[in-house]
């Protein structure tokens, strides 16, 4: 399949022939449906809190120890799909075609000085609706003749404009964010920021923009990591034959695995707590104290539930550690061998599991089948237990794109909660179908994590990804057909084998930038 010249382009990648040849393989076998076994809603897989579930969780946060936290802000590539209509605005104006009043380009020149980023010095004073200051106006924004901004990230680019004359973009935001609710006791916030290689120099200019300010008015010292998307986890692309595709040197072409590939960022993490955030999902500063709130209550959720888990398997190494020079013969406990003499099938081991049992299924959702011995039953339930925590915000569904929350049935036998995306369902099976069209909520990326184990060890998270949770998408290149592969997503596949637990929280805490418009939305203005 391949050539000398190509297995030297795999390794300077630093990835191997095996690898790719997998990737191949996978893109010829498909990845299976995932199998619903019903959505997630308050019913059953979604917690909805009152007023003091709401106060005890922020308090159980504000007390709990953990050992070092961060915010992990996925950041990666250029704004290019927020200006979209733009682009396709701007194309058709250079062409001699004129654009309806209604048309998205349109409507954000008209509109220009609404936007954090307008200077009357840049784009001038709105006379007209003529093609020519639409065009004007597109180009400025877009192009190197004013901002740029079609190239840039999204984290550099100006969201918010206050009162007082502050304009921030959205990696300040996440700044200011990060001092209210993630600042350690010593009064330090970490920041985890995954952004390109050739963006660093953007990210670096807009922290030192703010970095000595922010730190003077809100009383924090930040400390910033950039991390990149490690060229080892592209993945090879293929033509519509299967075939690995080939660019115009005849050379293999690699494309970025999509957001799964940063659990390999997530796994270098020291840290045991960590806040999950989209670059683009901010908002205005004055609704900072309910977006707090709500990220605290996530992050209480998610200690608590790492407390009752370690609880018990401490509860379990005290039972099922036996002490040296006795013998535990236990006889007539169904499933077990009175032959064989051990401490699982104690009548305090089995209460134990009972209790652990109803808890992994009222909580989490998890059902276990039936065990053979009451060893096995042990080490299933043992095997549950140690694993990352996972704590998603769920949000009504508004009709915003998002993933969303499901029961499902694992290759184990076992059912868990996931975070699923429309790619991943069945649409030709009627169930399938049924559960996503009764879905009350979706996944709004709202996610915090517990990452060490009971013995305070870091998980090696790649142990917990469901290789078979994967996308396979159409793209172009030079206008010839391919397609993709995307290794399985950061807040579904990639966190598959995680206790997970769902919290409703308010719409009001989710306010994406999917397309440059969004700025105009309440919640980006003053």
């Amino acid at each position: 399949m391949f050539r000398k010249e190509d297995i030297e382009q795999i390794e300077q990648r630093g990835s191997s022939v095996q690898t790719v040849e997998q990737q191949v393989e996978r893109f010829k076998q498909g990845f299976p449906w995932m199998k619903i076994v019903a959505p997630a809603t308050p019913e059953r897989g979604i917690q909805v809190l009152d007023e003091a579930a709401v106060e005890a969780a922020a308090k159980y946060y504000d007390g709990a120890q953990m050992n070092g936290k961060c915010k992990f802000v996925p950041a990666s590539g250029a704004a290019s799909r927020m200006f979209k209509d733009l682009f396709s605005g701007l194309d058709a104006l250079k062409a001699g075609k004129e654009l309806a009043d209604d048309a998205p380009a349109a409507k954000f020149v008209d509109k220009i000085q609404e936007f954090a980023f307008y200077t009357p010095e840049l784009f001038g004073e709105q006379t007209c609706k003529c093609p020519e200051y639409r065009q004007s106006v597109l180009s400025k924004t877009l192009t190197d003749e004013g901002l740029g901004y079609g190239a840039k990230p999204k984290g550099v680019l100006k969201f918010h404009k206050y009162t007082d004359g502050e304009i921030r973009t959205a990696f300040a935001e996440h700044l200011v964010e990060a001092q209210n609710y993630m600042r350690n006791e010593d009064g330090t916030a970490n920041l985890v920021v995954t952004i390109s290689p050739e963006h660093q120099h953007l990210f670096e200019e807009a922290y030192a923009e703010v970095k000595e300010a922010y730190e003077a008015k809100y009383g924090v010292k930040y400390n910033i990591t950039f991390t990149f998307q490690d060229k080892a986890t592209d993945t090879v692309a293929v033509d519509v034959e299967n075939k690995p595709f080939r660019t115009e040197t005849d050379s293999l072409l690699f494309r970025p695995a999509g957001h799964g590939a940063l659990i390999y960022n997530l796994n270098n993490l020291e840290e045991e707590v960590v806040s999950i955030k989209n670059i683009d999902n901010v908002a205005n500063e004055r609704l900072l104290p309910e977006t707090a709130t709500w990220k605290k209550v996530l992050l209480g959720k998610a200690l608590e539930l790492r407390d009752t888990l370690h609880g018990y398997l401490r509860e379990l190494d005290a039972l099922c550690t036996p002490i040296a020079g006795s013998r535990v013969t236990v006889a007539g406990v169904p499933g077990y061998d009175p032959v064989y003499e051990d401490l699982y099938a104690s009548p305090e081991v089995q209460a134990l599991c009972d209790d652990i049992e109803a808890f992994l299924d009222n909580v989490l959702c998890i059902k276990l089948p039936q065990a053979d011995t009451c060893k096995e039953r042990v080490e299933a339930i043992r095997a549950k237990l140690n694993r990352p925590v996972r704590v998603a915000g769920m949000v009504k569904n508004q009709g915003e794109p998002g993933g969303g929350p499901f029961i499902i049935a694992d290759k184990d036998g076992s059912t868990s909660l996931q975070v699923l995306e429309s790619v991943q369902i069945n649409m030709s099976d009627d169930h399938a179908r049924n559960a996503l069209a009764s879905a009350t909520h979706f996944n709004p990326v709202d996610i915090v994590c517990c990452l060490h184990d009971y013995k305070g060890q870091s998980f090696d998270l790649l142990q917990y990804v469901d290789e078979d949770a994967g996308f396979i998408s159409s793209k172009s290149y030079q206008g010839r057909e391919l397609k993709a592969l995307e290794l399985p997503g950061l807040w579904n596949g990639a966190m598959s084998n995680w206790n997970t637990l769902f919290v409703e929280v308010p719409l009001a805490t989710f306010n994406p930038v999917k397309v440059v418009l969004d700025l105009l939305r309440p919640a980006h203005q003053n």
